[in-house]
């Protein structure tokens, strides 16, 4: 699974737990789509972006618009609520002003420079009003976890590290009285599905690989929106089974997407190299569009310089591949997992010293190692390091996935609570790594254009646009970041002050509304 999210190999077998804990500089692009920063002349600099602070708007082209949007109501309406005073970011368009929103019902009716009536207003002066967050790489939206989720400013949390259910059992469990405060969905997911069929720890035959397609198929015509692969903690997982359901992926339009087979550096035949040049070939072999899971802790540590240089060359070439990531330089998961076979410390460059117990700080010994593997104890590990974070920040595809989300137990990494504002925080306001602008443009337009064309309803998410969905998420730049750590991850971010969804709010300062839960399936164009 991913690297957190390991399938355990220890007690426990080869059922995977809800929460997935996965998982010199290149010089990167420095514009990031062109589109996403624009300046008064029409230019696209990155350092005009980063110099524009609250209250210094540049001047733009006119309000964004959906196509098919109605146009803006009259001077004299009255809109259900107006976010006023606040720098409105859409990465989509590259629309930034201090401007009002105006909101009716379930949707964002007017961006304006002028004044907007009001039956409830929302004072955003001095704060930035940006589309709700895009989580990609989440879990089930637990009772507990998405809570932490709408701190972070998360508006729409899927799964596409795959989930561990049937896609009509899923659904069915959320909607209703279930129902979470953020949008849900997911992929398919190979792993738990082999082990639900029986196939465990071995290929697939070809009348089993037909078997598990069908899956596939009976997946995405009940919702799902994505195929997961993880041949990391499946390694008898083979070409043969990989392609028939990208082959099925493709079909459909749905992204493949990847927690890679390899994790090493420099171990011969099994290193990052070898993982990333898996993926390219199914995705040459299929035409499948292909996404790298947390690509700083799987695919790339240690190498992301060379990784990176394989997948720009691959994209020029017109593969379809795309990667994410999360903004530590630790990765956590199981120790009865595949990970920790022997030989994990020359793989990734760690020791005892380097691992730590979720949830306590506690940093293990040789002794204290072994006796927490009989425990399959989830640990972070400090393998990550920090140019490949930047890196891979600075690189204008790759986006923001958590690959987590808290349970109750709290053995949990922190980027459950804490991914989204800890990019704002402490990588675009205090080390100055990457333009506001990029980095909202990685945690909302980004993950969407990877998946709206499998999921309808993510057309108008992640847009701050007339006629998009009301996800919206207002924060203070000069105080937004992440308050979570290893050893107490179930902090709340901080410098969050409002989160709407579908125009309800949810969050208002440090008030969590919990009886206010809008969130909707979003299913795939075959439902």
């Amino acid at each position: 699974m991913s690297v957190d999210g390991a399938i355990p190999t220890g007690p426990g077998g080869l059922s995977r737990r809800s929460l997935l804990i996965g998982g010199g500089f290149v010089a990167a692009n420095a514009v990031i789509l062109g589109r996403l920063l624009t300046d008064s002349s029409g230019g696209s600099t990155p350092e005009a972006s980063a110099r524009i602070q609250v209250g210094q708007e540049r001047v733009p082209p006119g309000p964004p618009s959906l196509d098919g949007a109605a146009p803006a109501p009259a001077a004299d309406h009255v809109f259900d609520r107006v976010i006023v005073g606040g720098r409105v970011i859409d990465p989509d368009s590259g629309y930034d002003a201090v401007a009002n929103v105006g909101i009716d019902g379930t949707t964002v009716t007017s961006i304006s420079t002028d004044a907007l009536q009001g039956k409830a207003t929302i004072d955003a002066t001095n704060l930035v009003v940006s589309p709700g967050f895009v989580d990609l790489l989440s879990y089930e939206p637990n009772p507990y976890g998405v809570w932490f989720k709408i701190g972070d400013g998360v508006t729409t949390n899927l799964g596409m590290h795959g989930m561990n259910e049937v896609a009509s059992d899923f659904f069915a469990m959320y909607e209703g009285k279930n129902q979470p405060p953020v949008h849900y969905g997911g992929a398919f997911d190979d792993p738990w599905m082999r082990t639900h069929e029986g196939i465990k720890t071995r290929s697939a035959t070809p009348s089993q690989i037909t078997d598990l397609t069908k899956r596939v198929e009976e997946g995405f015509a009940a919702g799902w929106i994505g195929v997961d692969f993880e041949p990391e903690y499946t390694p008898w997982v083979d070409t043969a089974e990989i392609d028939a359901m990208a082959t099925a992926a493709k079909s459909h339009d749905m992204p493949v997407f990847f927690h890679v087979r390899y994790s090493s550096p420099d171990e011969p035949g099994k290193d990052n190299a070898t993982a990333i040049a898996e993926v390219l070939d199914v995705a040459r072999t299929t035409g499948a569009s292909v996404h790298i899971d947390h690509i700083t802790s799987t695919g790339g540590t240690h190498t992301m310089p060379q990784t990176l240089d394989t997948l720009n060359q691959a994209r020029a070439d017109g593969i379809d591949v795309t990667a994410c990531m999360y903004p530590y330089t630790f990765w956590a998961t199981y120790l009865g997992s595949a990970r920790f076979n022997d030989g994990w410390q020359q793989r990734f460059h760690i020791g005892y010293g380097d691992l730590e117990v979720a949830g306590t700080g506690e940093r293990l010994t040789a002794s204290t190692f072994r006796k927490y593997q009989a425990q399959n104890r989830l640990v972070a590990a400090y393998a990550i390091p920090e140019e490949d974070v930047v890196t891979g920040l600075q690189t204008d595809w790759i986006m923001i996935g958590s690959d987590a989300i808290l349970e109750t137990s709290n053995n949990n990494h922190p980027r459950g609570a804490g991914c989204f504002t800890r990019v704002l925080g402490h990588y675009v306001r205090e080390q100055n790594a990457l333009s506001l602008n990029q980095a909202l443009a990685k945690m909302t337009i980004l993950p969407v254009r990877r998946l709206e064309k499998a999921a309808p309803a993510l057309r108008k998410k992640g847009r701050l646009q007339i006629g998009a969905d009301a996800d919206i998420t207002v924060f203070d730049p000069a105080k937004v970041g992440d308050a979570s750590t290893v050893a107490n991850p179930a902090q709340m971010a901080v410098g969050v002050n409002y989160v709407l969804v579908m125009g309800q709010l949810v969050k208002e300062d440090d008030t969590l509304h919990k009886d206010v839960t809008p969130g909707m399936a979003i299913k795939s164009a075959l439902v």
